[in-house]
Parts: C-alpha cells; sequence; structure tokens
C-alpha cells in the first residue's frame, strides 16, 4: 500500500531550504536515491551470493534501507535484477524496462510499470524518464527478452543511473542537465566487454554529459567464486576512473564511494557558498 505524504520524508529542511540530492551506494549498481523526499532503489542484489558470483565488498545493512517508494530495474541480468533480493522487498512499486513485467511481476510485490527509452512516469512528484542503454538485456540462458535502459530522475535537482551501457552518441543531450551521475566502470570478471563501461570509456561519458557529480558504480563488488581471493586490489577500476576525470575534466567532482557510504549534494544557490556537503 502506498503511503500518504504525510507519512513520508518531508521535502524541505528544518530551515525551509529543499532537501539535498542523497545517495547511497549498496555495491554493484545498487543504490538509493533520494530526490525531495522520494526513496528509489536502484538494481537491487542484497545477497551475499548470486549464482556464480560472491559478494566480496561489504555486505548490504538493509535495516538502512528503510521505506522505498519504488525500485528501478534497468535490465534483467541477474547481477541487476536478482529475484531473491526483490522477494524480501516491500515496495509500491517497480518501474523495469519494455518487455519486463512478466519476470518482474513473478518476482516482485507491488505494481510493475514498463518504460520504453524515452517514456516517462511520475513518482510522488518526481519525473522518471527512461534513457538509452546499449547493452543486451536478455535474461540468459532462456527467459525474458526484455531491454536495457537507464534512468533520468527529475525533481529540484536531477540524478542520472545509467545501470548497464556502452558510450552512445545520445548520451551529449544530457549535457548540463545532470546534478549527479551513477556511471558504471567495471564489473564482476577480469575484463568488461561491449555493452559495458571501463574506466576509460566511463570517463569519456563524464566529458559528453558535463555534470557537477560522478559516482563511479558497477565495481568491486562481486567476483566468480573460484577468483574472488586472487582479487588484490578491488577498487582499482574506480581509483583508474578517478584519475582519468582528474586530467581530463578536473571542474567534475568524482565521489568514490565505500559500500554503504551515504553523500549529499545541495541545491545550487544564487548567493556564494562553501564548499558542497559529503
Amino acid at each position: 500500500m502506498r503511503r500518504p505524504r504525510a507519512d513520508r520524508s518531508p521535502l524541505a529542511s528544518e530551515d525551509g531550504s529543499p532537501k539535498p540530492l542523497a545517495v547511497t551506494w549498496l555495491g554493484h549498481a545498487t543504490a538509493l536515491i533520494e530526490l525531495d523526499g522520494t526513496r528509489m532503489l536502484t538494481d537491487p542484489v542484497l545477497r551475499d551470493r548470486v549464482g556464480p558470483l560472491l559478494r566480496i565488498g561489504s555486505p548490504v545493512d538493509r535495516a538502512a534501507l528503510g521505506r522505498l517508494d519504488a525500485v528501478l530495474i534497468s535490465h534483467l541480468h541477474a547481477d541487476h535484477a536478482d529475484a531473491g533480493s526483490l522477494r524480501t522487498l516491500d515496495q509500491a512499486r517497480v518501474i523495469g524496462p519494455a518487455g519486463s513485467r512478466r519476470w518482474l511481476g513473478r518476482h516482485c510485490v507491488g505494481e510493475v510499470q514498463e518504460l520504453a527509452p524515452g517514456d516517462e512516469t511520475e513518482l510522488e512528484g518526481v519525473k522518471v524518464r527512461a534513457t538509452p542503454a546499449v547493452h543486451d538485456g536478455r535474461r540468459w540462458p532462456v527467459g525474458s527478452s526484455a531491454g536495457a535502459i537507464g534512468f533520468m530522475l527529475e525533481g529540484s535537482q536531477t540524478c542520472y543511473f545509467a545501470g548497464d551501457t556502452d558510450l552512445y552518441a545520445g548520451m551529449s543531450e544530457l549535457a548540463g542537465r545532470t546534478d549527479i551521475a551513477l556511471l558504471p566502470v567495471g564489473g564482476w570478471g577480469p575484463t568488461v566487454g561491449a555493452g559495458h563501461l571501463d574506466p576509460v570509456r566511463a570517463a569519456r561519458a563524464v566529458s559528453m554529459i558535463a555534470r557537477r557529480v560522478v559516482i563511479p558504480i558497477h565495481w568491486g563488488t562481486f567476483a566468480l567464486a573460484w577468483r574472488a581471493r586472487q582479487i588484490a586490489d578491488p577498487a582499482r577500476p574506480a581509483r583508474r576512473f578517478a584519475e582519468l576525470v582528474e586530467e581530463a575534466a578536473p571542474e567534475v567532482d568524482v565521489r568514490v564511494l565505500a559500500s554503504g557510504e551515504r553523500t549529499e549534494l545541495a541545491l545550487r544557490s544564487r548567493a556564494p557558498a562553501g564548499p558542497e556537503s559529503r
């Protein structure tokens, strides 16, 4: 059951100013995004093991998730749409790509809505728009042939969650419109193939989008079980990405979060202000 606005987090701080946009990274592509009092969880994978993948990052503190207004699913790969995790979430709404309704309906609690790239919906005053994603979203070895999307969340501020994607020409249309961008920079194997961003391509995406803050995701969380002990430096993709952005676009604030870490971005002020909060 959807909760009334009276039970929700206030849209403004005690001093009357809008609440800051906040992101809590929970590992891989799972992030809690708080925008104008609306709480959205992306691609939830909350378990310590998913098929052959073993969590090598910190476990998820499920108690910290709190109330959720929606779950956003970029595509149906098991490391982005985990049935075991979805069944544990009592969410009011699930938003996924075109073709995902049947699979999500079997594994989710709550209303399921599909969006194709360019489609929009509203979630408690926040506009949710599906963006393109260059990625094969089919669930292997058999199953749904649903596509893949990203999400642009628009309220008093904007947040772009890329999901899984490679570079695409239309990404430049996001230029100047994004306050925080969550970009994948790695994966769970030694390399990433077509349809993914590695640190180099993700840094190019930053130059295309021209945003205020970027948070690298999709790194250092899972590994094939037989390789888990061989990974000496799981943070290397995120660190390399930060180095490349510093060289190419030093004006961009790259925030490399530890699993479970939360960061905030205050609304732009016309008057001179101090450093943005973290």
